[in-house]
């Protein structure tokens, strides 16, 4: 259900078409994590004057914020190759080791989903990043024999939502590592405005003002809801996004002034009428609400928790006063004990 919403934060198939020509190439013009920005950019700066592969870097944080994009610009900084794949897809050691030996000197190679790695690929992994070297088993039974074959100094960019399901061997491994913050509002107009630019729709300030309130933080949501409002002023305006027409095209993609959507009212609504605001585990949310749990934590969670409105308890989700304020309802006492 969750790949459905207009708010969704995670990548659809639609996304990769548009974002693909709307992303920065370079740091410079790289919008917000203006703190990473300006690490990574004194990182490779030192790496290129030494002649150097750059330490392996590790960004994680909620999904849409620009991970699989930073990584690009990051090889594009480092005028290096970028090679792309996704934890879920090295089945074998075979791949992995490819993939590593085909790398050349100083090149970029990035892994999403990099929590989502196999133990066994995980293994073969760690010699490469620390000693530049495979330890590759030929062989079965007593035959069998352990052979080191060396790799290139390459950068291996891992990308993760989900810090917590890394281990402690793999983390320790990244030299450099960022976690991604949800944007500013003033962030999120910039891209919108850059993005109305590149594909040539006009639109007013305060148009884009909106979109960026309702963004959720994430510019992934603010270029789909610019997609999607474009489409609108092209069929009932004149082409033409004014502060109007954003406003009717957003009601009718029934996106409210925070950026709440169906779902996220649902999960709020959930907690505070089914569980009395809680606590609730999460399984059990994911239960009433005929949901993945994973996607509860991924997805509709980190906003709500960024923005005050749900809090994470050791006994549970709880909603929070703005929650119930929202709704126009009357929150617990405050000295009820969670």
């Amino acid at each position: 259900m969750s790949d459905d919403r207009i708010v969704n934060p995670g990548r659809g198939d639609e996304d990769a078409q548009y974002e693909a020509g709307l992303r920065p190439r370079t740091l410079d013009d790289y919008i917000g994590q203006e703190r990473v920005r300006e690490q990574l950019h004194v990182s490779i700066e030192a790496a290129k004057q030494r002649g150097e592969a750059l330490d392996h870097v590790l960004l994680y944080g909620p999904p849409g914020l620009g991970k699989t994009t930073l990584a690009a610009v990051i090889a594009n900084e480092l005028g290096m190759p970028f090679r792309a794949t996704a934890g879920p897809v090295i089945e074998k050691p075979g791949d992995l080791a490819a993939m590593l030996t085909n790398l050349q000197e100083r090149e970029v190679l990035f892994i999403d989903e990099v929590h989502r790695m196999s133990p066994v690929i995980e293994e073969i992994l760690y010699p490469a990043m620390e000693d530049y070297e495979l330890d590759i088993m030929i062989g079965q039974g007593p035959s069998a024999r352990s052979v080191k074959v060396p790799v290139q100094r390459f950068t291996l960019i891992g990308a993760t939502t989900r810090t917590g399901l890394l281990t402690a061997p793999l983390r320790a491994r990244f030299g450099i590592v960022h976690r991604l913050d949800f944007y500013g509002e003033d962030e999120i107009r910039e891209i919108v405005k850059r993005s109305a630019r590149i594909i040539g729709v006009p639109i007013d300030p305060d148009a884009t003002g909106e979109l960026a309130k309702r963004a959720r933080g994430t510019p992934r949501v603010a270029n789909r809801l610019l997609r999607r409002v474009r489409d609108y002023a092209q069929v009932r305006a004149n082409g033409h996004i004014t502060m109007d027409v954003a406003r009717r095209a957003l009601s009718l993609l029934e996106v409210d002034a925070r950026g709440f959507d169906e779902i996220d009212r649902r999960l709020l609504r959930t907690i505070i009428e089914k569980f009395n605001g809680g606590p609730v585990g999460v399984a059990s949310l994911a239960a009433a609400m005929s949901e993945e749990r994973d996607a509860i934590e991924d997805i509709y969670e980190p906003f709500l928790i960024q923005i005050g409105f749900l809090d994470r308890t050791p006994r549970g989700r709880v909603a929070t006063a703005r929650a119930y304020e929202y709704f126009g309802l009357d929150a617990p006492g405050k000295d009820r004990l969670w």
